[in-house]
């Protein structure tokens, strides 16, 4: 009796596991801007509503926007003419660029759909307008990549994996390791994707893109010498990111 609710255990768990690899194959979408295939399981009018719904919370999260409307104005400025020079003037999606208040977290992050946020613990760090193009060119690339959505789709494959895992032979914990490891990796090619985009950008709208460099310098120093290994961290080490920038710098300079 015990082998035959054993075997039923099983069952149930591969009937899970083939159903998460099975929608995984029917999301597939290839995304016409980076021309890579992904697994995204909703439209770009959700990711639109996503991003909106979300923005007043990240803003409150941040202490609000920052109170000086001239230079809201300015990120609002170079943040469009990226918008205006870049493939992204043809996407469906509605930018928006919020320069957050606060003054401790040095960060830059995308919703999705467009919505754009700096804080100004950042952006008091950035030494000119080419960097901040960089930031806000890498954001973008972020928004076109669909990285927000595409990663919301892999957690819910891994989930459902992990459940069957559970199910079938009691191995949810290891397949949830597994899968985060995964993750953490899709993470860090997000970062370089959008890096590689944000210098195409860059490029496109009349900016030096080994400012992109000088940005990556920034964030480095502010990390300091105990920042989190790699292998740990949604972020490739910004050496990396330096050496993979640059590779796009030539490569788009040479055509």
């Amino acid at each position: 009796m015990r082998r035959s609710g054993f075997k039923i255990r099983i069952l149930i768990g591969l009937v899970i596991v083939a159903f998460a690899f099975f929608k995984k194959c029917n999301n597939k979408t290839l995304n016409e801007y980076t021309n890579r295939v992904q697994n995204i399981n909703m439209t770009t009018d959700q990711e639109i509503a996503i991003g909106l719904q979300s923005e007043p919370e990240m803003t409150r999260q941040h202490g609000g926007l920052y109170p000086d409307q001239k230079l809201q104005d300015y990120v609002d400025n170079v943040g469009n003419k990226l918008i205006v020079n870049t493939m992204a003037k043809d996407s469906p999606y509605r930018y928006e660029f919020h320069l957050l208040a606060d003054p401790n977290t040095i960060n830059a992050f995308a919703l999705p759909g467009g919505q754009i946020f700096i804080t100004y613990a950042l952006y008091s760090k950035l030494q000119n307008e080419d960097q901040l193009a960089g930031v806000l060119g890498h954001e973008i690339g972020h928004v076109l990549g669909r990285h927000s959505a595409e990663r919301i789709a892999e957690h819910e494959f891994w989930k459902t994996i992990s459940t069957g895992a559970s199910v079938g032979a009691d191995a949810g914990g290891i397949v949830s390791g597994i899968g985060q490891n995964v993750l953490l990796g899709n993470g860090r090619d997000d970062e370089l994707e959008s890096d590689k985009l944000g210098v195409l950008f860059m490029i496109n709208s009349g900016y030096n893109p080994q400012e992109m460099i000088g940005v990556m310098q920034i964030l480095k120093a502010a990390a300091g010498p105990n920042r989190t290994p790699e292998f740990q961290s949604t972020h490739p080490d910004p050496d990396n990111r330096i050496e993979k920038i640059q590779e796009a710098i030539d490569e788009y300079s040479a055509q």
